[in-house]
């Protein structure tokens, strides 16, 4: 079964053209570096608007059908940034976990990751990931977490993601072998 993912920037200036949105592509071609299973892409560049972000988070899950979800943008204390609000409006489940190593890690590289307010969460068969808006950031903070996004999803019913182990080792419990 194919991997859909979905990656949504949430970007004022970018939906409106002012400038190009790098975040998307930078989170493309991380997964692209990693994930060597079959794979399709939803993108989509949205304003910072609460209702339209769970809008969009909801089509790309229970119409589009996405496995994971990708978001950037919109995780800081700035009044528009209402990313996190978003998602968990719409998720059964929160993810804290996600967060918190985002945010430990990225402190290595800026003091300021403490005013970073990702999260994740999950919706149906779907994991839905904040991350940062900055293209430098989001290698920096997929890192840490992705070895454990794809178990993640085989746990919520979600399509199978393989990597490849030299760039990006997942972790999977062994099988026992019944005999």
């Amino acid at each position: 079964m194919k991997a859909k993912i979905g990656i949504l920037t949430l970007s004022d200036r970018a939906s409106g053209g002012i400038y190009e949105d790098k975040s998307g592509p930078a989170i493309r071609e991380v997964l692209d570096s990693w994930i060597v299973s079959e794979k399709e892409y939803f993108c989509e560049v949205i304003p910072d608007e609460f209702e339209l972000i769970k809008e969009k988070l909801i089509h790309m899950v229970d119409v589009l059908d996405c496995d994971l979800v990708l978001t950037t943008g919109g995780t800081g204390p700035a009044l528009r940034d209402v990313t996190p609000e978003a998602t968990e409006a719409v998720c059964e489940k929160m993810m804290p976990g996600f967060g918190e190593l985002m945010r430990a890690t990225s402190l290595k590289y800026v003091p300021t990751a403490i005013l970073s307010r990702q999260t994740a969460g999950i919706r149906g068969h779907a994991l839905i990931i904040n991350l940062p808006g900055q293209p430098k950031a989001i290698k920096e903070c997929l890192e840490p977490i992705f070895p454990a996004v794809p178990y993640c999803i085989d746990l919520i019913g979600g399509a199978f993601i393989e990597t490849d182990e030299s760039v990006m080792k997942v972790f999977r419990p062994k099988q026992k072998k019944i005999s």
